[in-house]
């Protein structure tokens, strides 16, 4: 994966660089620290995937984002960044930004951020998966459309996550192997826009499935 960063920190800059060059999978193929070169780097090398700061200096990342795209840019996008608002999560949402990560996050973190990126679903830091579920739960019709999309089977695969089973207690509870658990989590996580099994299990908790169920 080619990337570009636009971090207008030069400290945190250097740091990604140092991070992706330890890793073959990954290059830094240019760095920006404000929109003007970020859109110079875009027209020149195309990145596979940009890290963008939400705030760079005076001006912000999003608008950055909706210029790449209204341009036709067919890339990804990771939102890196010490904090986020609603208001910004919801906007990100909005324009299809594919990850939001706090700067906070540990290395492995980020390379799993882009990993999960690479698979074509999208990743949300932890530390502001709240958001995302809240976000279902404001848009009721997106919220009820991801729930119908899981079959009966996956639904009680989702309970169980909500329970904190393993992939292994999962397969002995529902008389199914571990491989076909695997592939029930891979489509819950898919068709519900989550990154992992630790947001899947978040959010049957937070919708009240495991309650539901439990009555």
């Amino acid at each position: 994966m080619r990337i570009g960063i636009v971090e207008n920190h030069p400290v945190m800059r250097k740091g990604l660089v140092s991070l992706f060059a330890a890793d073959q999978r990954y290059e830094v193929v240019g760095e920006a620290d404000h929109n003007a070169d970020a859109m110079k780097l875009l027209s020149k090398v195309k990145p596979d995937l940009f890290i963008v700061d939400l705030q760079l200096g005076q001006e912000y990342g999003l608008d950055f984002i909706v210029e790449a795209k209204n341009r036709g840019y067919a890339g990804k996008f990771l939102i890196f960044t010490s904090s986020i608002s609603k208001k910004d999560f919801w906007r990100a949402q909005e324009i299809g930004v594919e990850g939001l990560i706090l700067k906070e996050a540990l290395p492995e973190e980020i390379l799993h951020a882009l990993q999960i990126i690479q698979k074509g679903r999208k990743y949300y830091d932890s530390s502001i998966v709240e958001f995302k579920i809240n976000s279902h739960r404001l848009h009721s019709n997106q919220y009820d459309n991801s729930i119908e999309q899981l079959t009966p089977k996956e639904m009680e695969v989702l309970l169980k996550l909500g329970k904190g089973y393993s992939n292994k207690e999962i397969s002995q509870a529902l008389f199914i192997t571990e491989y076909t658990v695997k592939k029930h989590v891979s489509q819950i996580l898919s068709k519900l826009e989550l990154s992992d099994r630790t947001h899947a299990a978040l959010f049957a908790n937070a919708i009240g499935l495991v309650t539901y169920m439990a009555n």
